[in-house]
């Protein structure tokens, strides 16, 4: 082969990389709603696709073979960065590719490049944060670089602790309240198992609990989990004593004895009381 004829193998070569690169880096249509995130290709490059951009979260801009436009820059209080010949970008409440396309149309607008291939990476995420309080192994602000379901968050700050109720209280940022059992997190469906939002505040409680005494093998301070019957309740306490008997249950609950049948559910500070049984 000629190196003429090389050449003009490497350009055309050259020139479909380029052309295949610009045509990936074009934003899709959206066709998410308010209860489901932006789609996003994977984990590794979600954040590229479906992060939404905010206050001090800092991004790198660049141009495809162009090493005179890349740079890091800070997006601003004003939601805005700061970018070479084209100046001030808006930015905030935009994802990477909106903001790709964005800055693309800016320097063709302006004359600058024909048909540039603009990329964007997140590099610092600062806006976007979930804040995970309570019985919790590592209570903290969490960032969302990427859709997180809420078991997602709960598996990176170390589940909950054993002195945690059997569930989460997630609040929103517009007040909205939600409790979901932390077993249907992983056997439930998606409405069991929702996206977390940026200013969620994940809520582990400490766990109610209730005494159970008398006639069983091990009376003490038990947590109230799910629909805990006298029934599981006497089960947990290590069953009926030799002398005891399940015909004589009482429950105190705000100081009054109550009579119940094994069925009855308990509630939170309940004393059970197991009585003896007649020989």
């Amino acid at each position: 082969m000629s190196t003429r004829t090389f050449c003009a193998v490497l350009a055309a070569g050259l020139f479909a990389a380029a052309s295949a690169s610009a045509q990936a880096q074009q934003p899709a249509a959206s066709t998410t709603n308010a209860t489901s995130p932006p789609p996003a290709a994977g984990i590794a490059d979600s954040a590229s696709s479906a992060y939404i951009l905010g206050r001090d979260d800092v991004i790198e801009v660049g141009l495809l073979g162009r090493q005179d436009f890349n740079g890091r820059t800070r997006v601003q209080a004003d939601g805005t960065i700061q970018l070479p010949l084209i100046g001030k970008v808006p930015v905030a409440d935009r994802t990477t590719a909106e903001v790709s396309e964005a800055v693309r149309k800016a320097l063709v607008s302006g004359g600058f490049f024909a048909d540039p291939v603009v990329t964007v990476e997140v590099v610092g995420y600062a806006s976007r944060y979930v804040t995970v309080l309570g019985s919790i192994g590592s209570p903290g602000l969490i960032p969302i670089n990427r859709p997180y379901r809420l078991s997602e968050i709960l598996a990176r700050v170390g589940g909950v602790r054993d002195t945690a109720a059997d569930y989460l209280l997630v609040r929103s940022a517009n007040g909205e309240e939600r409790k979901y059992p932390i077993h249907e997190l992983s056997t439930g469906g998606d409405a069991q198992d929702p996206f977390v939002r940026a200013g969620d505040k994940i809520f582990a409680p400490l766990a109610e609990t209730f005494y159970v005494s008398g006639k069983v093998n091990s009376p003490g301070q038990l947590t109230l989990t799910g629909d805990t019957t006298v029934r599981t309740a006497i089960a947990r306490a290590g069953g009926l004593a030799e002398s005891g008997s399940d015909k004589k249950v009482t429950v105190s609950r705000g100081g009054k004895k109550t009579k119940v049948d094994l069925d009855s559910k308990v509630e939170p500070g309940d004393v059970i009381e197991i009585g003896e049984r007649l020989f």
